[in-house]
């Protein structure tokens, strides 16, 4: 299973999911999109939005944290 969470440091909702996915063992990759721009561009162009965090579980994307949903496509409890 791939899996990377685009966030900033200081986003609230970013930290909730990385701590989401740590408490569930789930191994994900981080990207800072304040620190790398390209990366930002593609998420933007990707779901037409400017947010954070996106999270994307085997390239189905996911703009916001919603543990539920995250949970069913992880395959792990919410």
């Amino acid at each position: 299973m791939s899996v990377t969470v685009y966030s900033t440091p200081t986003c609230g909702y970013c930290n909730a999911a990385k701590r989401f996915l740590r408490d569930r063992h789930v191994r994900f990759r981080e990207i800072d999109v304040s620190r790398d721009a390209r990366a930002e561009a593609e998420i933007a162009r990707k779901t037409g939005k400017h947010s954070v965090p996106v999270i994307d579980v085997n390239g189905r994307l996911f703009v916001g944290f919603d543990p539920r949903r995250l949970a069913a496509a992880l395959g792990v409890r919410s």
